[in-house]
């Protein structure tokens, strides 16, 4: 019989702030892009555009480059680590936005070179491609900035889901790594020949104060805030270990581990001082709840990355970024908790799990694996949910055939949301946090949304590159 008593909702301060810190970065980003809008309007931009042909293809080019630039910082801002944005957000919704901004950006810059071209040769398609050789060769920064195209082209093509799919991690994080060369060779074009950024004091002192402010956040905040806690915690491997058919745990410990004030269920990005290939960094979450003096994460050996961590020899030197994520039990906003993973995505919630406090609230963890040897960490979660009066559902077994859902084929009979209501009644008045495979989680995500979950309640991260 489900649980009859009344559930209260828990104030938790840094969900309200995060919504807060949420809802101030997404005003800022819209006046970001306003103000932009409002500076070539001063400029002139309207009168040009309706003065000819030529004026009107290329003011309409000088905004939409404008807007384009814009938002190639406001993508930068969101994966440069800021803690504020990524306790407002969480990496999994920013990683989201990330994509749709650059994806706006990239096209706001082709149409930017479309028109600008068009209007340079005085609205004569038969001048364009000549006129597109002379601003490539002669104007100041042009042949820069089309080297920064060609590499903000290679990051957006390779990050098409069928091209990232045939691509080893290793080799589509290098490639995406051109995002920020490209981003740097396209500034001196802007600031050479762009009217836009000369016309008055208050354009150059809004531009330059852009890209001054995105720098210094990115060198901050993906540089020297990492570097400085690395060398504080001073972490070394302490031991590695198999934990099931292709999956390591490692565990890392150092004098500064206490000071990370690290979250059971968050993640790191973690570079290994071992040789080569250690200048890349591998997100891997916590499978365990932080020890005062230790961590744990758990990983699958899906590529070279994650091939190195079963080497790895006690005593090898760690750097970190961290800790991320929103998978901990400060996000919680209501006192009744569900857990839903598969695959590896388990190792954050069996974290999680542990992490939970002992309040009386709730807790029900489900876990999704094809077969039981593959069903990573079952054993712990088993006897942590035991430990804690939580219960623990493990549901074996392929998805089902030719239907898009997150359940087991031996559970076709059952609708997704008709599974999740008979395992968790009252699904609808409990925190769920959901952590796997992307096309599983959005599978998941459906149905939570059919149970009447509201989305507020809800806290997920995909694994996938």
């Amino acid at each position: 019989m489900p649980d009859q008593r009344v559930r209260h909702a828990v104030q938790h301060p840094a969900v309200g702030s995060g919504r807060v810190a949420a809802q101030v970065s997404l005003a800022l980003a819209w006046l970001v892009m306003l103000g932009v809008t409002a500076l070539w309007v001063s400029g002139g931009g309207i009168q040009e555009a309706g003065s000819s042909a030529t004026g009107f293809f290329t003011s309409l080019g000088r905004l939409t480059g404008l807007l384009a630039s814009a938002a190639l910082l406001i993508q930068l801002v969101m994966m440069s680590r800021v803690p504020w944005l990524e306790q407002a957000w969480g990496q999994d919704e920013l990683a989201r936005g990330h994509r749709l901004v650059g994806l706006t950006s990239f096209t706001g810059m082709l149409v930017h070179i479309v028109l600008i071209t068009i209007g340079y040769a005085a609205a004569q398609p038969a001048q364009v491609w000549s006129t597109a050789v002379d601003l490539t060769l002669n104007y100041p920064g042009m042949l820069l900035a089309v080297a920064g195209t060609v590499a903000l082209c290679l990051v957006v093509f390779t990050s098409i889901r069928a091209a990232r799919r045939r691509l080893r991690y290793e080799s589509w994080h290098l490639i995406h790594l051109y995002g920020y060369l490209g981003a740097g060779l396209v500034l001196p074009h802007q600031l050479w020949s762009g009217q836009d950024f000369l016309t008055s004091p208050v354009a150059t002192v809004f531009w330059w104060g852009l890209w001054a402010l995105t720098a210094a956040l990115f060198l901050v905040f993906r540089v020297v805030v990492p570097l400085w806690r690395s060398c504080r915690a001073s972490l070394r491997v302490l031991a590695v270990y198999p934990d099931g058919p292709g999956i390591v745990s490692v565990v890392v410990g150092g004098r500064g581990v206490r000071q990370l004030r690290a979250r059971g269920g968050q993640f790191f990005q973690w570079r290994f001082l071992d040789g080569p290939g250690w200048t890349r960094a591998n997100p891997f979450s916590l499978s365990a709840a932080p020890r005062p003096d230790s961590m744990r994460f758990t990983a699958a050996v899906v590529g070279d990355g994650t091939a190195r961590l079963a080497t790895l020899r006690p005593g090898t030197k760690v750097l970190i970024e961290g800790p991320y994520g929103r998978m901990h039990p400060g996000a919680r906003t209501r006192r009744d908790t569900l857990l839903i993973g598969a695959g590896v995505g388990i190792t954050p919630l069996r974290a999680l799990l542990e992490a939970l406090p002992h309040d009386g609230g709730a807790v029900t963890i489900v876990q999704r694996a094809r077969s039981e040897p593959e069903a990573v960490l079952a054993s712990e979660i088993n006897q942590l949910a035991r430990s804690r009066g939580a219960q623990h559902y493990l549901l074996l077994g392929h998805r089902i055939p030719g239907r898009d859902s997150w359940q087991p084929a031996s559970h076709a009979a059952w609708s997704d949301v008709d599974a999740l209501r008979a395992l968790c009644p009252d699904i609808a008045e409990r925190d769920v946090f959901v952590c796997g495979p992307g096309a599983w989680t959005d599978a998941v995500l459906r149905a939570l949304r059919r149970a009447g979950v509201p989305a507020a309640q809800v806290h997920c991260e995909r694994f996938e590159i």
